[in-house]
């Protein structure tokens, strides 16, 4: 706006002097909103909480055995959902005071606000992904397997060589993919799908002589979703490679909190029990 003319000089000191206690008004009123009273006005933002009072934990929709059991994550049944509720038990919650809600891979570890304190969906903690979220301590290490049916090509191989001439399939941008492109180099490359739903698909109806998949996923995928699964063996090198931690946002305020309940859990041995509990004592072979 303008500065008013009439008045000259005058009529303008007039009118800072006006606004003078305006604005300090306004700033007082600004600098309430942004800490909050002393009343007890719930400040979510600054507790890190979604829910004041409420542990708000995200995971996928829908999500999977062996991770939650039933597609039902408030049972805590099944290995994330019951890490979860054990987290939210070192962390002072009750299982009552756990809120559930469901999202993407994607938008989870995508930069900007979430609507969640915690999210476990199988997430691996790299670098590339810190830049737009925080992370946990890993609750889990898992491994990369072959799998396959009864009656494909893939199900006698015994080593890498057997498999390099086969047609191996991954789902695009997982470890599972890159495991599979480093260890075997399949000589018509790794074949790219787009989850691990649709290479299991590929793999039922003959169009790929494998797939590789995270060692949890491969028995529970050989034991209930495959006629006829078989797990051929274990990539080298992945052993103790990938490392699933708990997503929160970024520079949350319940990160170092979360992290020290996951190291709590994995020292005490609860994490081992449950992953026995929930993932299998299963092993499979290694491929050389």
């Amino acid at each position: 706006m303008a500065s008013p003319r009439q008045g000259g000089v005058r009529h303008t000191v007039h009118m800072q002097r006006r606004l003078v206690p305006v604005l300090a008004v306004s700033t007082m009123l600004a600098l309430a909103s942004c800490s909050g009273d002393a009343s007890g006005t719930d400040d979510t933002a600054g507790s890190g909480h979604v829910t004041e009072g409420k542990l708000t934990i995200a995971t996928g929709e829908p999500a999977y055995s062996p991770w939650v059991e039933n597609d039902d994550p408030a049972s805590g049944e099944g290995f994330e959902a019951a890490v979860a509720y054990a987290v939210a038990d070192e962390l002072g919650f009750a299982a009552e005071d756990v809120e559930w809600v469901r999202t993407t891979f994607d938008q989870s570890i995508a930069p900007g606000p979430k609507d969640f304190d915690l999210n476990l969906q199988q997430f691996s903690i790299t670098d590339e992904r810190r830049q737009a979220v925080d992370f946990s301590s890993p609750y889990y290490v898992t491994t990369q397997v072959v799998i396959t049916v009864e009656g494909s090509p893939a199900a006698d191989a015994t080593t890498l060589a057997d498999l390099k001439p086969l047609l191996v399939g991954a789902a695009t941008g997982t470890t599972s993919f890159e495991a599979a492109e480093a260890s075997i180099a399949p000589e018509a490359g790794v074949q790219v799908f787009n989850s691990n739903d649709d290479a299991k698909l590929a793999l039922q109806n003959g169009a790929v002589d494998a797939i590789v998949v995270d060692l949890p996923t491969g028995f529970y995928l050989t034991a209930a979703e495959l006629d006829g699964g078989v797990i051929v063996g274990q990539l080298p090198g992945s052993a103790g490679g990938d490392e699933f931690g708990i997503v929160l946002p970024k520079d949350s305020p319940l990160t170092e909190d979360v992290t020290a309940a996951v190291d709590s859990l994995r020292e005490d041995g609860a994490l081992d029990e449950l992953a026995a509990q929930w993932l299998g004592g299963d092993t499979a072979p290694v491929l050389e």
